[in-house]
Parts: structure tokens; C-alpha cells; sequence
């Protein structure tokens, strides 16, 4: 199995706090593994790490086989990435936006538009692609970022918190969109805190608590959030444990 993305051993701390402890996770070409976690667990911290936007204490982040502190730039054209928040240039159309993020990683411009066309299409954007961002709702701006993510055709896709503001005709039309590229061999993650929606993003669930993956759950025939709940409080009782020897 090709790992697309592995996290060995990632440690980080914050203001003296530790965010991520020891932290392992592992996402294979050709399929998609949903990050979830309460606030505060780390998630966003893990995928800025895992992006090289953050310094490690100790661990390792590869990233299509390559170490994330590599200077071979050449990587970014294989990665798309959506973090916290959507970047869009408020005076370009939603159009001109995603045009800009595919010429940035050297994507071929008829394809990428093709590409970004046929997602907005199923992402319901398509009335807005001609229409300043700044005059754009938050969740037609979140399907800009996540076109904005997708239109160079990447090896690796990692999405924060896709499903923000998207209505639920929109979610359905992101499972389906990452289910085409998981079928073509991308490799995704997608991470967040609303654990039904993210869940069905996913083939497996890995619970991230207090910086490190305490659990693997899979949606399919589960209940998704007795399970989550179980494995958090599971490892909260450990966590405590800990601390009193």
C-alpha cells in the first residue's frame, strides 16, 4: 500500500502546552480517511503541521514519500489543501479566483477550468462562478476554496472543515466529488468536529484526542457517535490515570 501521507511520532507544543503528542496517521493513495476530534483536539494544528506550516518538536511528516521540511518545491503542485479558512481574493470573480490557485501550481488552464466547471456543477456553485468574492456568501466562498484545492488535479487532498456553511445538497455533492477522486487514486484527508457530517466523508474515522489518534471507528454500520464518545472519554480516563502516577 502506497502511503500518501504518513505522520510518525509528531509532537508539538504550543505556548508551552502540548497541541499534538505523539501523533501517528497514515493515508494511502486512493483513499479517504476522515480526522475527528471536540475542539481543542488538535486537528487544525495536525494539518498545519502536516502542510509544513508549523515546525515539529520531534516526529516526522512525508508527504508523496517526501519529508514536508524538503526544499524541493516541485511537491506543492501534487498537494491541494483547504485550512480554516477559504482564501479568495475578494475583487476577483469566483471564476478568476480559481483560475489564479491553478496557474499558482502550474496546472494546465483549459483542464483545470473543465475540471473546476464539472465540480461546480455538482457543488451548486456554478450561478456564482462569474461573481466578485467579496459579494459571495460564506458557504458559495467555501466551495471556492475547495475548487480552489481540487482544480490542479493533486496527488493528495487535505481539507479542513470542508462542510462549513455548505447547505446539504452541497455535502452530498462533496462526498460524491471525493468519492471520483479516491476512484482515480487520490489520496484525502478531511478533518472536523461535526462527526456525522465528516464521518460520511470518510472511509475510516480516526478520533483524534489531545493530540494523538485514540480510536479507528468505521461508518459503515456503526453508531458513529456512542463510538466517538466512547473512545474520547475512554481515553480522557486514561489521560487522568496518567496524571495521577
Amino acid at each position: 500500500m502506497t502511503r500518501a501521507l504518513a505522520v510518525v511520532g509528531a509532537w508539538r507544543q504550543i505556548g508551552g502546552v502540548p497541541v499534538l503528542r505523539g501523533l501517528t496517521l497514515n493515508v494511502a493513495a486512493g483513499e479517504c480517511r476522515a480526522l475527528v476530534g471536540m475542539n481543542g483536539a488538535g486537528k487544525t494544528t495536525a494539518l498545519r503541521a502536516m502542510l509544513g506550516m508549523l515546525r515539529l518538536d520531534r516526529g516526522e511528516v512525508r508527504l508523496l514519500g517526501q519529508d514536508v521540511r524538503s526544499e524541493r518545491r516541485e511537491i506543492w503542485r501534487e498537494i491541494g489543501c483547504l485550512v480554516e479558512t477559504p482564501l479568495c481574493y475578494p475583487e476577483l470573480t469566483a471564476r478568476e479566483n480559481l483560475r489564479a490557485a491553478a496557474d499558482l501550481r502550474g496546472a494546465d488552464r483549459a483542464s483545470a477550468a473543465s475540471r473546476c466547471a464539472r465540480f461546480a456543477e455538482v457543488l451548486g456553485l456554478s450561478p456564482w462562478m462569474d461573481v466578485p468574492a467579496r459579494r459571495l456568501s460564506l458557504g458559495s466562498r467555501q466551495k471556492v476554496g475547495i475548487l480552489a484545492a481540487l482544480a490542479h488535479r493533486p496527488r493528495l487532498v487535505l481539507l479542513d472543515e470542508p462542510t462549513n456553511a455548505l447547505d446539504p445538497l452541497a455535502v452530498v455533492g462533496l462526498r460524491e466529488i471525493l468519492g471520483e477522486l479516491t476512484t482515480e487514486g487520490t489520496a484525502v484527508l478531511v478533518t472536523g468536529h461535526h462527526l456525522d457530517q465528516i464521518a460520511r466523508l470518510g472511509g475510516q474515522v480516526d478520533v483524534l484526542h489531545r493530540g494523538r489518534v485514540v480510536e479507528t471507528i468505521s461508518p459503515e454500520g456503526t453508531d458513529l457517535e456512542r463510538a466517538f464518545f466512547d473512545a474520547v472519554l475512554a481515553a480522557e480516563r486514561a489521560h487522568g490515570e496518567e496524571r495521577r502516577t
